[in-house]
């Protein structure tokens, strides 16, 4: 292979370089799109049993009516008196670890989701998670 460009490939990079034009995007399509529809629940105050119960009516609600990205505040735990209890598992006795667990566990509302990943900052951190839904068919 020669390393020398020749006078034709020069003319051809001037030329592109000199319109406004752009090449495509090949991988745009695997860009995920933007989610519009967001719907929140807030878990402060449920015992275990209720939160796991209202986080999967709430999926299977959202998921009918076409909501594709919800968030789950679990909150962090800080409060939680059952560090005190030496006969309660100190991480699966907190809601933060405990619903996503529960979620992950459950094959029907697993057919629903994509993906299950921690919230940003702004959406409470490591106190809360996103749960992205399939389309319904």
């Amino acid at each position: 292979m020669s390393n020398k460009i020749s006078d034709k490939d020069k003319k051809d990079w001037k030329d592109f370089l000199s319109k406004d034009e752009s090449l495509p995007d090949k991988d745009s399509k695997y860009i995920q799109k933007e989610v519009t529809k967001t719907k929140k629940f807030d878990l402060h105050g449920y015992s275990l049993g209720e939160a796991n119960s209202k986080v999967e009516s709430f999926i299977n609600e959202s998921y009918k009516n076409g909501v594709r990205k919800l968030l789950i505040i679990t909150g962090k735990g800080l409060h939680s008196q059952n560090e005190k209890n030496p006969y309660v598992s100190k991480n699966l006795s907190i809601l933060r670890y405990s619903v996503p667990d529960y979620i992950k566990k459950n094959s029907e509302l697993m057919g629903k989701i994509i993906n299950i990943s921690d919230a940003e900052i702004e959406d409470g951190g490591s106190g809360a998670f996103y749960i992205f839904l399939k389309k319904r068919l």
